[in-house]
């Protein structure tokens, strides 16, 4: 099979009468790297009517045959990622968009996640992104959502507070949703990301929900991304550990479902739009 950047011409004998005049640019190679994964870069005007299968959803390639149309694939994709329910948030996030300095923590951070994404579903564990608040944690789990999804996989993100919130709304007679309806997806997807581990407050119903999707997933083999702000190790008397907020025997099993990854850094939100010293002065 060609790879989807080729570009053919069709035959003379396929119609082309009410088509509109479409910007086609580029697909990549489906069997490509994903080093610099970002969306599929497939571009319609005006009309759905795909320029190379005419909705059909076949390729004609001359000389060659038919093909499954690369506007299929990103329709495919588009639903994988919906599904995924990234928030809007870390919409425009991806593996090049990481801003880190070579050889630092989050440098190291970002090989990890690529090497994960590249070498799935061939990989023994997840991994657990541990850091202080803006490091890019989150960038990262979605960025390995992005690319496992581009290449036919389920994934799903959670913020670990909204799942427990979802689970009890289900609790409520008035709501049409039910927990096992809520916990289906967690249990199922390929990957699951688990955003902000050890953020809700430690009770024991919480520890008890957390334990069930955890240990479920691991005895299904499932493998889970988790962030944290939380660390291992106590920097001063006050400061709780990711131990103290999830409980010892959760971390232990963490530690043997995940490698974990540590993130150090400055607060990229400290920079966020901040005017520029030559615009204060005006």
């Amino acid at each position: 099979m060609l790879p989807l950047q080729s570009f053919v011409e069709l035959p003379d004998s396929m119609p082309k009468e009410n088509v509109k005049q479409h910007k086609l640019i580029a697909v990549p190679d489906a069997r490509a790297g994903f080093e610099n994964s970002g969306p599929l870069d497939f571009e319609e005007s005006e009309t759905d009517v795909c320029p190379l299968c005419f909705g059909s959803g076949m390729e004609l390639v001359a000389g060659k045959g038919a093909r499954p149309c690369a506007c299929r694939k990103r329709q495919a994709h588009s639903g994988r990622l919906e599904m995924a329910r990234i928030p809007k948030r870390y919409e425009k996030c991806h593996f090049n968009t990481f801003k880190c300095e070579f050889g630092d923590s989050r440098s190291r951070a970002l090989n990890c996640a690529q090497e994960f994404t590249k070498n799935f579903p061939a990989v023994e564990q997840g991994l657990l992104f541990t850091g202080s608040v803006g490091v890019g944690k989150t960038h990262l789990a979605v960025s390995i959502i992005k690319g496992l999804t581009e290449h036919g996989f389920s994934c799903l993100f959670y913020e670990f507070g909204s799942l427990l919130k979802e689970i009890q709304d289900s609790y409520n007679s008035n709501t049409r949703s039910s927990e096992l309806g809520v916990l289906a997806p967690v249990f199922n997807a390929d990957v699951l990301v688990l955003d902000e581990l050890g953020a809700s407050k430690p009770t024991d119903w919480v520890r008890d929900t957390m334990a069930h999707i955890i240990n479920t997933r691991y005895n299904d083999k499932k493998l889970t991304i988790f962030t944290t702000n939380y660390a291992d190790e106590r920097r001063n008397d006050r400061e709780e550990t990711l131990e103290d907020r999830i409980g010892s025997r959760l971390r232990s099993r963490v530690y043997e479902m995940c490698k974990t990854v540590m993130m150090n850094g400055e607060d990229y939100r400290r920079n966020y739009d901040k005017p520029s010293v030559e615009a204060k002065k005006r």
